[in-house]
């Protein structure tokens, strides 16, 4: 991924450093969502001189750039998604794995109804359990 990844990191605002670099080729790939030490810990076995700070800087540079998104979505665990367009999430209960659901699966009535306040972005968590069709899909 080198050239092209250093070329989205600079189309970003980013300084394409070694260790950015290495995260990104790692977490703007994946369909996964990592939380910043499962970053760490696999960018570590292709460049194993970088330091979890790197990783937790970088991710949180990436967020604010628009890179990646944020979410703590299952037991205060915080993970990052490389899908930064709109999508919802299902978080599989037995394997703990995050799926993306598409915005338009899901539907949300009656947000202007919400007095007091002014909505400005929402996504919904559904939890249960993946079938067997949608684990092979993902």
């Amino acid at each position: 991924m080198g050239p092209r990844t250093a070329n989205l990191l600079r189309d970003a605002g980013i300084q394409p450093s070694a260790q950015r670099v290495a995260v990104a080729a790692y977490v703007l790939e994946t369909c996964d969502h990592p939380t910043a030490d499962q970053v760490w810990a696999r960018v570590r076995k292709s460049f194993p001189m970088i330091s979890r700070a790197t990783v937790y800087n970088t991710l949180n540079l990436f967020v604010k750039k628009g890179l990646l998104r944020q979410y703590t979505l299952a037991d205060g665990k915080t993970v990052f998604d490389a899908n930064v367009g709109r999508h919802h999430h299902f978080i599989d209960e037995r394997t703990g794995r995050i799926y993306d659901l598409p915005w338009e699966a899901l539907s949300v009535a009656k947000l202007d109804s919400l007095d007091g306040f002014e909505v400005r972005e929402y996504h919904v968590v559904v939890r249960g359990r993946a079938k067997s069709a949608a684990r092979r899909r993902a």
